[in-house]
């Protein structure tokens, strides 16, 4: 009942009340960023949602568009600035993402989103994390966020999709709020992984294949 009546109704008034009480908030961030790391100041990206449907996610953008003398983008660490590390370590750069839950390509609890790059190698249990709409955070956040290894991400993911509630929900969201506050369990990189690393994963399967 919660998960086909009650959870995108709540997910819609929340964004929306958080998109209006946040305004000052995200007006400021914006302009810092603006000001910090130049333009755009929103990053998008596209992330498969319910049903391996493509969307685009917004993000407040953590990092510079600094290259090399060919015109190659630098390293991730070496563009990702002081702010940009404030900006991921409090998730003050996923606010955007409260759009995204209005529109419904979201919710606020359910699996991350992940790279469309890594459709292709999921397994079938892996691949039922698709089976809800993805959300700002989830089950596998809140017992590890970025640190994980990603078999129990995957676990963590479709223990959710399989047990789904209004209970587990708050829980969820209450946890995770002391997780930011605590800025506990971060990673430079939003999955807790270097880019690839997925693919080290499935080393076995997929030797040899990079999709970063």
């Amino acid at each position: 009942m919660y998960r086909k009546y009650f959870k995108r109704p709540f997910d819609f008034i929340m964004a929306l009340v958080g998109l209006i009480v946040l305004s000052p908030v995200l007006l400021v961030i914006a302009i810092l960023v603006r000001i910090k790391l130049g333009s755009p100041v929103i990053f998008k990206q596209q992330r498969p949602g319910l049903n391996e449907k493509i969307f685009t996610i917004y993000k407040f953008r953590t990092m510079t568009n600094e290259r090399d003398e060919k015109g190659t983008l630098l390293p991730i660490k070496d563009r990702l600035t002081r702010f940009g590390r404030f900006l991921r370590s409090t998730s003050l750069d996923e606010l955007p993402e409260l759009w995204n839950i209005l529109k419904g390509d979201m919710s606020f609890v359910g699996p991350r989103p992940l790279s469309v790059n890594y459709l292709p190698y999921y397994t079938d249990r892996e691949r039922r994390r698709h089976e809800v709409v993805p959300g700002l955070t989830g089950l596998a956040q809140i017992n590890g966020r970025n640190t994980l290894p990603w078999e129990e991400r995957f676990e963590f993911d479709v223990y959710y999709v399989e047990n789904i509630s209004f209970a587990m929900d708050l829980n969820i969201m209450f946890k995770t709020i002391i997780k930011v506050l605590k800025r506990s369990d971060v990673s430079d990189f939003e999955d807790g992984t270097t880019p690839g690393d997925f693919n080290k994963y499935r080393a076995k399967e997929f030797e040899g294949v990079r999709h970063d």
